[in-house]
């Protein structure tokens, strides 16, 4: 099986170091290069074409945003995944907008940012759970009053509640568990959610709210 290629971009050599020992003891996962500058970072993830960039926000010649937004116009395979100190909604929205597959902080547990690699490297968006929360809460929020009047319409009271708890992160048993119906029934109420909002994942759910500006960035 081949292995997950990983390159890491941050500006301190301790912090590069301690994700190398802990990225290189998964059998699945290889660190294939570093870089602390932007530059550095944007000519090495082209030439070597990385499955996963790991990628610090603040950098000393160009932020992560704008050496994201370069990558997936230049090498749009490679998933960027942020792993950052930096919790506030206008990173967080502004990486996703520049193409990021993933937002994890760098207080989050070790397990959790392996499982985020694993997971953009497949195509997917992993985003930490209390972010994946915020994200859904602003849509609910920001839709216009004519479009969150149609999306009232169109799914019932318990199928915007499983939407909120999935993009909280949970399971479907943990959502069973929690609204008290079984695991089949969790299931049919995703598939429905999808079914009318047009979505397939929570991809389609992060890509819908920024193209259509539901999301307003904090000043």
């Amino acid at each position: 099986m081949s292995k997950i290629t990983v390159i890491l971009v941050d500006d301190h050599a301790l912090v590069r170091s301690g994700l190398r020992m802990l990225l290189e003891a998964q059998p699945d996962i290889e660190i294939v290069s570093e870089a602390e500058t932007g530059a550095d970072a944007l000519q090495k993830v082209q030439s070597l074409q990385p499955d996963v960039v790991l990628m610090d926000i603040e950098l000393p010649d160009m932020n992560g945003i704008e050496i994201t937004r370069l990558i997936k116009r230049t090498v749009p395979n490679t998933a960027v995944l942020a792993l950052t100190m930096y919790e506030k909604d206008q990173y967080f929205f502004e990486m996703l907008k520049a193409g990021a597959s993933g937002y994890v902080p760098k207080r989050a547990a070790p397990d959790d940012l392996v499982a985020a690699i694993r997971t953009v490297s497949q195509g997917d968006v992993f985003l930490y759970p209390p972010l994946a929360t915020r994200l859904v809460k602003d849509y609910l929020q920001r839709t216009p009053s004519a479009d969150r009047a149609n999306m009232d319409n169109e799914l019932t009271p318990r199928e915007q509640q499983v939407l909120v708890l999935v993009a909280e992160g949970l399971t479907s048993g943990e959502i069973s568990d929690r609204l008290v119906i079984s695991i089949k029934t969790v299931d049919r109420h995703r598939e429905n959610i999808m079914h009318k909002l047009n979505l397939h994942s929570r991809v389609d759910l992060v890509k819908y709210a920024l193209r259509n500006d539901l999301i307003e960035l904090d000043q």
